[in-house]
């Protein structure tokens, strides 16, 4: 049912009723595309608004949202609009397209979700024709827009589905089926169930990408604007990044009209209280350096490419008496609901885990984040840093160099315009306990059990199956890393 599209109908706004009625006259697309500003090399430049935003505002009082929601944020505590929620929230309330930037950890989820839901309040979605949609490049994102918007659409009584791989496609394809307005969901999961017929995008009025520019980079673009071209032509947008390049050009020139910019940092913006370490160690040492970091008190994410270097440190950690976990795209998703809620309860001291936690994991009170592999892009860099010092809080990235890589590191570094803290370090020494907390691990091997279990609470606001992952803890053990025998290889940096 793709329906090729490059204009859309005009459309007025109309603040005195705080939304959008359609219009008729010039074309759709505003002329500032035709005479964008040069912009920095790897960004694209940014489109102009014709119609003025609207001013931004202090409180989430002074927004034309729902009494229900406005109880809502004050029971979870949200009190005062972080910046990209103060200056969007105004005008995607009134219907305007929007092209948000914001670093991460900067609360875009509640900016674009909120609109949407108090947009969406009062109307019933009819069995399979959602009413708003939310796409997101990963699971793990998925999971968390769901679970950050869940008390707020039970305010307003509407129903969240999300909709990921490595979940049951049939349960998924019965909560589109009772009905669920709003619809979390990965690029290719939504198309499977679409060419199954158990899903139409017919009266999606409200369409938001997360994390656009992960998209393009993991190749879901051709997926992402066939799904763009079955909504409604006449529907709002909104495109929030913690990153805007040139990939997302083509969906900024394409789907948003007329768009209120707001970009709370630069691209390769660093977040000020983030502490970034390059460490410098000889290729023999990484391997006890990387240990004694995993071993100190409190929590820290370790990231390695690949998913067999995950897995092997994994196990060396759990055999040397370092509570770890493994994550990456190989296991399968209840294991890495179960795996992340360990983490986040402190069951588990140390996620082992490749760029699958990059994105769209919110750990409270993480201080540290490893590069044991360095990454080889800024971008990555950057996302997987953001895992610390998120609203606010501080924290430290420490990234590990052997001496084969310190030029690379020395350009990533240029290019995502941070100035890192170099020092040569080697295990046991007081240096690298003062930047990490580093200590020699007890050496008694450790298995990881699971949570005492508990009973699930009833009348979530989703029918989808992951919504049954919102209290991931309750659930079963974690996959078999905590259960290897020391018999098993090490983890060999090496490798």
């Amino acid at each position: 049912m793709n329906r090729a599209r490059t204009t859309r109908t005009p459309r007025t706004y109309d603040r005195s009723r705080g939304g959008v009625t359609k219009g008729s006259g010039a074309p759709r697309r505003s002329k500032g595309y035709d005479r964008r500003p040069a912009a920095p090399q790897g960004e694209f430049a940014l489109p102009v608004t014709t119609t003025p935003a609207l001013p931004a505002v202090e409180a989430f009082a002074d927004l034309a949202l729902p009494a229900p929601l406005l109880a809502a944020l004050g029971h979870e505590g949200v009190t005062v609009p972080f910046p990209i929620q103060g200056a969007t929230l105004p005008n995607s309330l009134a219907g305007r397209d929007v092209l948000g930037r914001g670093r991460t950890g900067s609360g875009k989820t509640l900016a674009f979700g909120l609109a949407l839901l108090a947009r969406t309040a009062g109307r019933r979605a009819a069995p399979r024709q959602p009413l708003a949609l939310v796409l997101v490049p990963t699971r793990e994102l998925a999971q968390q827009v769901t679970d950050a918007l869940t008390p707020y659409a039970r305010s307003v009584r509407l129903k969240l589905a999300t909709v990921v791989g490595g979940m049951s496609i049939g349960r998924q394809a019965g909560a589109l089926r009772g009905g669920a307005e709003v619809v979390v969901a990965t690029p290719g999961r939504l198309k499977d169930l679409i060419d199954r017929g158990d899903c139409r995008l017919d009266d999606v009025a409200i369409t938001v990408l997360d994390e656009a520019d992960q998209m393009a980079d993991m190749g879901f673009m051709p997926q992402v604007t066939a799904l763009l071209d079955q909504v409604r032509p006449e529907g709002q947008r909104m495109l929030f990044s913690a990153t805007l390049d040139r990939n997302v050009d083509l969906l900024v020139r394409r789907y948003l009209s007329d768009p209120v910019v707001h970009s709370v940092d630069p691209s390769a913006g660093a977040v000020t209280t983030m502490e970034h370490h390059v460490l410098h160690v000889h290729e023999a040492d990484k391997h006890r350096t990387t240990t004694e970091i995993a071993a100190r008190d409190g929590r820290v994410i370790m990231f390695l490419d690949t998913k067999r270097a995950v897995d092997r440190l994994t196990e060396h950690l759990l055999n040397n008496g370092v509570r770890a976990a493994a994550l990456h795209g190989g296991k399968s998703q209840p294991q890495r609901t179960r795996t992340l809620a360990q983490f986040k309860t402190g069951h588990v001291t140390v996620l082992v885990a490749t760029n699958v936690a990059a994105r769209g994991i919110h750990v409270d009170n993480l201080d540290l984040v490893v590069n044991v592999d360095p990454p080889t892009d800024h971008k990555d860099y950057l996302h997987r840093g953001g895992r610390t010092a998120r609203a606010g809080e501080s924290g430290s990235v420490v990234t590990l160099v052997t001496p084969g890589q310190r030029r690379g590191m020395t350009r990533l570094m240029a290019s995502a315009a941070i100035t890192p803290q170099v020092t040569p370090v080697r295990s046991g020494e007081a240096e690298l306990s003062r930047i990490t907390g580093a200590q020699a691990p007890s050496g008694v091997p450790v298995v990881i059990t699971a949570p005492a279990p508990a009973h699930p609470r009833r009348g979530t606001s989703s029918g989808a199956p992951s919504s049954r992952g919102r209290r991931p803890s309750r659930g079963r053990p974690t996959g078999q890393a905590g259960r290897r025998t020391a018999q098993r290889p090490s983890y060999n940096p090496a490798a």
